[in-house]
C-alpha cells in the first residue's frame, strides 16, 4: 500500500466523518493481493469515530499474497497463459500451431530472439546449437564421480554448475554473450541428462551425432540407438510443449537471481533447484508410478474409486492456472496413442484414456501436461525418474529467454514482507533469563 494512497484514505475518511457522522458512510479498503478498491456501505464504528486511523494501523492491514499469487510482478513479451480460456502463447503464436507445423530448434530460436527465424538464420542457429553438443572433459568427470544414487536432477544441477566454470564466455552479461550461453546449455543440457543415465547404468556415454535433429539426437545419446520417425517428433514436441510457461516458480527464481547481476549460469542452476521441487516438477513421474501401481486396464475403475472415496490426490490431472483443458496436453495424448500402437504395447495408453474420462466424470477435472507425458516418455524409453530432466532440458529455453528479458529493463527484483512476530523488546542478558 502506498504512502500516498494512505494519505488520500485519511482524508476521504475525515471528511465523511466531518459531514456524515450519523448517517451510512462509505469504507474502503484497499487490498493488496489485487490492488482493486472495495466498497462496503455499513454504519460508522464507535471506535473509527473516537480514533482516527494512525498510519500505522493502515500498514497492519496489508494482506500477504501467499505464493505470490495474483501478483502481477512483471511484464512480458515471452509469453502469454491464458487459465480461463485454455490458451498458451509464444511470442504471439499459438502452441497448437507450434506443435503441429514447428520443430524444437524454430521454437527456441523464437523464444530467444522474439521472431521466427528465416530459413538462413534457422540454419545458423541449428549449426550452433550442434557446435554446443559436446559437454567439456571435466563436466563428464564430476558426472562420473557421483554416487550411482545421485538423484538425476541434482547431477544435472552440479554438472551446469560446473561448465559454468569452463565457459570463458561464463562473466560476460552481455546480451550477444547470453544469447550464445543461452544456445550452449540448451545444447549441453540434452548431453548431460543422456550421460548421466547412461553412466548410471554402468555404460558409457554415446557421443552426439551432427546429422540428427536436436531432438532426435537427445534419443539417440539416451537409448543408444537412432529413434524412429514417431519416437523423434514425440521428443520434438515434448520439447516444444514444455518450453515455457510464463512466470512458474523456476522462471521467476531464474528472473530473481538474473535481476542481482548474476552470471547466467547462477539463474539456470538456481532454475533447476526450483523445478526439482515436487509442487513444481516431477508430477509426470508421479503419474507413471500410479499406472505402474495399478497394473492393468481392468484395475482402473477401482482405483478412480477408492481413490475419491479415500479423497487422496489424482495425480497428472487439475492445474493452477487452467480451468479448462490444458492445451499441451491433447498433443502428448495422440503421439501416445501411436506409440503405444508402434511398441506393440498400448496398455499404458489404454489404461491412460479410460483414467482420464472416469477422472473427468468423478471430480470434473481435467487432465494437464504431465498426465499424457507419462505413458509418452515410458514408451520412449525413458525412466520415470529421468522425466523432470527432460523437462529442463526443454524449459531451458523458456527460462534464458526470461533472463534476457529481465536484464533488457532490469530492476532488482525486492519484494517487501508483512512482518508478525513479536512486537519490539529489550534484550536481557543470559544470566537474567
Amino acid at each position: 500500500m502506498s504512502r500516498m494512497l494512505i494519505r488520500l484514505y485519511r482524508a476521504l475518511i475525515q471528511q465523511i466523518r466531518h459531514c456524515y457522522t450519523h448517517v451510512v458512510t462509505t469504507f474502503v479498503s484497499i487490498t493488496a493481493t489485487t490492488g482493486s478498491i472495495r466498497q462496503h456501505h455499513q454504519p460508522l464504528p464507535e471506535h473509527e469515530k473516537a480514533h482516527p486511523m494512525s498510519d500505522a494501523t493502515l500498514d497492519k492491514e496489508k494482506i500477504a499474497a501467499k505464493g505470490l499469487k495474483g501478483i502481477v510482478a512483471a511484464d512480458s513479451q515471452v509469453c502469454d497463459v491464458d487459465g480461463d480460456l485454455g490458451k498458451l502463447i509464444y511470442r504471439g503464436f499459438n502452441i497448437h500451431e507450434l506443435a503441429e507445423s514447428s520443430t524444437f530448434e524454430e521454437t527456441s530460436y523464437l523464444l530467444l530472439h522474439g521472431e521466427l527465424p528465416s530459413a538462413t538464420q534457422l540454419k545458423e542457429f541449428t549449426e550452433l546449437l550442434i557446435h554446443h553438443r559436446e559437454i567439456d572433459a571435466p563436466v563428464l568427470d564430476c558426472l562420473k564421480s557421483l554416487p550411482p544414487s545421485t538423484p538425476p536432477m541434482t547431477a544435472l544441477r552440479t554438472a551446469v554448475s560446473i561448465s559454468g566454470c569452463y565457459d570463458p564466455l561464463a562473466e560476460d552479461n552481455s546480451r550477444a554473450a547470453n544469447l550464445e550461453k543461452s544456445v550452449r546449455l540448451t545444447a549441453e543440457m540434452a548431453t548431460i541428462t543422456a550421460a548421466f543415465r547412461r553412466l548410471r547404468e554402468g555404460l558409457e556415454p554415446i557421443a552426439p551425432r551432427k546429422d540428427l535433429s536436436h531432438a532426435g539426437n537427445f534419443m539417440y545419446m539416451l537409448n543408444g540407438t537412432v529413434p524412429s520417425e514417431d519416437a523423434t517428433r514425440a521428443m520434438d514436441l515434448i520439447l516444444i510443449l514444455h518450453a515455457e510457461h510464463g512466470l512458474n516458480a523456476s522462471t521467476f527464481a531464474a528472473r530473481v537471481i538474473a535481476a542481482t547481476l548474476a552470471d547466467l549460469y547462477s539463474a539456470v542452476t538456481g532454475a533447476i533447484g526450483a523445478l526439482k521441487g515436487p509442487l513444481h516438477g516431477g508430477a509426470n513421474t508421479e503419474v507413471l508410478k500410479v499406472l505402474m501401481e495399478i497394473g492393468s486396464v481392468e484395475n482402473v475403475a477401482s482405483y478412480v474409486e477408492t481413490t475419491r472415496a479415500n479423497k487422496g490426490k489424482f495425480m497428472g490431472f487439475g492445474h493452477a492456472v487452467y480451468k479448462v483443458e490444458d492445451p499441451r496436453a491433447r498433443h502428448l495424448k495422440a503421439l501416445s496413442e501411436r506409440l503405444g500402437k508402434e511398441t506393440g504395447d498400448p496398455k499404458w495408453y489404454d489404461m491412460s484414456i479410460l483414467m482420464e474420462r472416469l477422472v473427468r466424470e468423478s471430480i470434473n477435472r481435467y487432465c494437464n501436461v504431465d498426465f499424457y507425458s507419462a505413458s509418452l516418455q515410458h514408451y520412449m524409453g525413458i525412466p520415470g525418474d529421468l522425466f523432470t530432466c527432460v523437462f529442463a532440458t526443454s524449459r531451458i529455453v523458456g527460462w534464458c529467454a526470461h533472463v534476457l528479458e529481465q536484464l533488457a529493463d532490469n530492476k532488482i527484483i525486492r519484494p517487501s514482507s508483512n512482518y508478525i512476530g513479536a512486537p519490539e523488546r529489550h534484550y536481557v542478558p543470559v544470566s537474567q533469563r
